[in-house]
């Protein structure tokens, strides 16, 4: 079987070194070259044509985003970013999976022997993901044209852009909630979804496989771009509509009932299905704790977590919804929970949130049609 060919691309020769080792201990995959900065990788991708190079995010000349935005739009090619435990690095990273990065890992404190080991795991099993990646071409949408100003006559008020809204959701987005799975690519599919959603749609909760570490920026970042709030998950608050809660990396998140409420449970344990959080654990919640009542979305990424539990969710009485192959970047876990027969659609991402807004009328009765 032909060896996955990967260009390593970081300004630290320690670090080109530390990869290339651990690239080429892989029976399956072989680095063909490294690059202490983007000109010179360039260069190496244009004569060695790799089927995935990483590239650090913070490197002088050209950092790695403004070189992956290039990348993206001329060469699209499957890219695993290596990112710093930082603040910055994490705003940075989100930045780069939005250009079109597959994945990410997190790069350890030189000589710390478990981090080392960790990112040998890491970014082999990404670097196998991503050599099967879906990638597209990053599109630039172009500037919309400036209407010409009209100066307005005198005692003419401007005229009033008038809102145009679908009728409220009233109760049922306090009844029903929603609940997204997401791996690789998850990240960007996930945003997709929520930027559609009103204010008033019902609670979301979300395990996106993430380390520790960038799941609070994450967060931020939705929050700044959505409709409705979203925040990384704390242990006790209320499920509310009009808010997102993620899953803090490191961490299980589940849903309980209190009363008539919903509240968030955050709980440290064991990885299940190799994941912290893992999806299996929230769906699993869904299941036992909101039944009927509760919509699972199966989004993106690598693995079968989450399927099994998705089904038990689906048993209970639950409207769940696989994103389709084609605008997957991982077809690996929306296609197991369609085997486990937990599905009730399969759509494209961009029809995911449409159609949930459009389902959520249709079963609402009449109560959603007062103003």
């Amino acid at each position: 079987m032909a060896k996955t060919r990967v260009v390593v691309v970081d300004d630290s020769a320690l670090v080109r070194s530390l990869l290339s080792e651990i690239i080429n201990r892989q029976p399956d995959m072989e680095c063909i070259g490294a690059a202490a900065d983007p000109y010179v990788a360039r260069e190496m991708i244009r004569n060695l044509n790799p089927d995935v190079i990483t590239l650090d995010v913070e490197m002088p000349r050209m950092d790695g985003i403004d070189f992956l935005a290039k990348l993206m739009r001329l060469r699209p090619m499957p890219v695993v970013m290596v990112s710093t435990l930082t603040e910055r690095g994490a705003e940075v990273t989100l930045k780069a999976l939005e250009l079109g990065a597959v994945d990410f890992v997190a790069k350890p404190r030189i000589g710390i022997t478990d981090g080392m080991r960790q990112l040998s795991i890491e970014i082999t099993e990404k670097i196998r993901i991503a050599s099967r990646a879906h990638v597209h071409k990053l599109v630039v949408p172009a500037a919309a044209p400036t209407a010409p100003t009209v100066p307005a006559a005198a005692g003419d008020e401007p005229p009033r852009a008038r809102p145009v809204t679908a009728a409220p959701l009233g109760r049922v987005s306090t009844e029903k909630v929603i609940f997204i799975g997401a791996s690789t690519g998850g990240t960007e599919a996930t945003r997709e979804v929520l930027v559609a959603l009103p204010p008033d749609a019902p609670a979301v909760m979300i395990t996106q496989h993430m380390p520790p570490g960038f799941t609070r920026s994450y967060a931020l970042r939705l929050d700044g771009l959505c409709k409705i709030s979203v925040a990384e998950a704390v242990d006790g608050q209320r499920v509310l509509p009009g808010h997102a809660y993620i899953a803090p990396g490191g961490f299980h998140l589940s849903v309980e009932r209190s009363g008539a409420n919903y509240i968030a449970r955050v709980r440290d344990g064991e990885a299940v299905n190799r994941h912290k959080p893992s999806v299996e654990v929230l769906f699993g919640s869904a299941a036992r704790v909101v039944g009927r009542n509760a919509i699972g979305i199966m989004l993106t990424g690598m693995g079968a977590d989450g399927a099994r539990a998705m089904r038990e969710m689906r048993d209970a009485g639950a409207y769940n919804v696989a994103q389709d192959e084609d605008s997957c970047v991982v077809f690996g876990m929306p296609r197991e929970a369609i085997a486990a027969g937990a599905c009730d659609q399969i759509l494209p991402l961009k029809q995911i949130a449409p159609h949930l807004m459009s389902y959520l009328r249709e079963t609402a009765g009449p109560l959603l049609h007062r103003v």
